[in-house]
């Protein structure tokens, strides 16, 4: 039987667990749910329905894993804890600052109704998180880097259209290649958030609305911009269309470090990551990592899991006979 998956939120994110779960044999889409109106949401996948959000609760028998896909600002931080309550749940919650507190507040609800949360998940925090775990029990002694873009970041994005007077935005994270270079060479440098990336946002501000204000918020704004060098464009929402309209990104993990008696010998772990489809791949691990809350809710397990808490193959399709001989 295949494992129904719940859609919460049908933007950018929504619509790539849409296409992901059509590659997952294993999986089929239960229904979609919106803040919107349902009649004005066209989905891709035959025979699926879409649903007020306010239906979800009603629907917890047929639905195995709700997969939330709002943003970490202000929608997962209330959302994936209510939905606790009523399902299996994951979502993408990428301000890392905060997670301690997110991961309290859905452990706390899952536990209560016997569900499974996985929290976090996608490629940073996610993949890139379990990669510095890895090299850092590997090279105990050694140095973490961690990079990003040049790409669009989705909750920066996100962030900045959440402020008063913006009408659409993007944000791209760019790589300081200076520091990049310095790092892959070995050179183990001190580097400071300001130094290793800068922030560039191409801003649509609505008719009349004060650009000074804007671009101080945005600039100032704590958690996302405060720590970095970061450039405000405000441009045409005919421009953003024409020059914005995808959402690439990437990123690479570097750790150094040293083997040996007398640590005589260098070494430098890397893991990179160029997406044409941000969106599009964090939804493929979404949906990796709701075959593994399924699992572990067959199991009888409860309450909230990161990435760090899931052994890998839970999250193949695959038997473990059939990994041992193909992939071990």
């Amino acid at each position: 039987m295949a494992i129904r998956i719940g859609i919460a939120g049908y933007g950018n994110l929504g619509r790539g667990v849409e296409c992901a779960i059509k590659h997952n044999p294993d999986m089929e889409l239960a229904a979609v749910f919106t803040r919107r109106n349902p009649e004005s949401v066209q989905i891709l996948t035959p025979g699926a329905k879409v649903y007020s959000i306010e239906e979800a609760q009603a629907m917890k028998d047929s639905i195995d894993v709700m997969i939330l896909c709002g943003g970490s600002a202000t929608d997962l931080p209330v959302q994936t804890p209510e939905f606790a309550r009523s399902f299996h749940v994951i979502d993408s919650f990428d301000t890392h600052a905060h997670i301690p507190q997110h991961f309290q507040a859905v452990d706390e609800a899952a536990k209560e109704s016997g569900h499974v949360g996985i929290i976090s998940v996608g490629w940073d925090p996610g993949m890139f998180s379990l990669n510095r775990l890895y090299a850092n029990a590997i090279l105990p002694g050694g140095s973490d880097y961690t990079f990003w873009g040049k790409g669009v970041s989705q909750g920066h994005s996100d962030a900045i259209r959440r402020v008063e007077g913006v009408k659409d935005a993007r944000q791209y994270t760019i790589p300081v290649e200076s520091a990049l270079e310095a790092v892959r060479s070995g050179r183990n440098p001190q580097l400071t958030t300001r130094q290793k990336h800068t922030r560039e946002c191409f801003v649509v501000a609505e008719e009349g609305a004060d650009l000074e204000r804007i671009e101080k918020e945005i600039v100032t704004m704590p958690n996302y911009f405060a720590d970095y060098d970061t450039t405000v464009h405000f441009i045409t929402q005919e421009e953003l269309d024409r020059d914005h309209k995808g959402i690439p990104h990437g990123g690479f993990v570097i750790r150094t470090g040293k083997t040996g008696w007398e640590d005589e010998n260098s070494h430098v772990i890397e893991y990179s990551l160029k997406l044409d489809s941000n969106p599009e791949f964090t939804s493929s691990v979404l949906v990796a990592y709701a075959r593994a809350a399924y699992r572990l809710g067959q199991e009888g397990q409860s309450g909230c899991k990161t990435v760090f808490d899931i052994a890998p193959a839970y999250l193949s399709p695959l038997s473990g006979e059939e990994l041992r001989k193909n992939l071990l």
